[in-house]
């Protein structure tokens, strides 16, 4: 079971990262608006409409992942720990408390 933990705690590190790296890599929608006044800030290698959609299903996949990978590691974490108590882990209290007066 921790072999399971680690893993999906390693898959959901790694898609955090390629998620903050694919929505750092998207353009703003006010980046067209300088191609129609001449300016070449929406030229890319994909074309403008091409290349916001690969990055729009990755974005969209990377986060599908993400909450999967969130709400797995949430299960596992409550599967895996013994005790469901705060208390479990206090000390017993010693004897009555003396009054400062």
């Amino acid at each position: 079971m921790q072999i399971l933990f680690y893993f999906v705690i390693t898959v959901h590190v790694i898609v955090s990262l390629f998620l903050i790296g694919v929505v750092l890599l998207q353009q703003g929608r006010s980046a067209d608006l300088a191609g129609a006044f001449g300016g070449q800030g929406s030229q890319t290698a994909f074309g403008p409409r091409a290349a916001a959609n690969v990055l729009t299903r990755l974005t969209t996949w990377s986060a599908v992942i993400f909450m999967v990978t969130s709400i797995t590691l949430t299960i596992l974490y409550v599967r895996g720990e013994r005790s469901h108590s705060v208390l479990d882990g206090a000390a017993p209290i010693s004897g009555p408390a003396k009054s400062g007066k």
